[in-house]
């Protein structure tokens, strides 16, 4: 069973991925902020993790780069929306900031579950 580490503040963001991918067969992790994130990587493994880029208390970009200072590097996934999800431009300078901190892929919010399960397979295959 693949585990998934998601770093989001939002209870709904976080129940609907939950919702998408444990019928799949993923055991989802949830974790509200960075701290809490470091935590449950010093303590378990992962195959995948999600992570929220715009939280209001804990920087997501901040998360991905403290990631990626630790072994072993897994595939990431950076999510990022609110004001930022009506910008015309595809790639937000803090976009290309978490591609260049090493993620794998981007999501913009709102996402399909066709979008989510599109990106979770591009970096478990990157895994490999």
């Amino acid at each position: 069973m693949p585990r998934v580490l998601m770093v989001d503040d939002d209870p709904m963001v976080c129940m609907a991925i939950e919702f998408c991918l444990q019928p799949l067969g993923f055991e989802v992790i949830v974790a509200d902020a960075g701290e809490a994130c470091i935590d449950a990587l010093e303590t378990s493994t992962f195959d995948l993790m999600l992570v929220n880029i715009l939280m209001p208390h804990s920087s997501g970009i901040e998360t991905i780069r403290l990631f990626y200072q630790r072994p072993p590097a897994i595939p990431l996934i950076a999510m990022f929306g609110g004001a930022f999800a009506k910008l015309a431009s595809p790639s937000p300078e803090f976009l290309r900031m978490t591609l260049e901190l090493g993620a794998t892929c981007c999501l913009r919010k709102p996402f399909t579950p066709d979008a989510l399960l599109a990106a979770v397979n591009q970096c478990l295959t990157s895994r490999q």
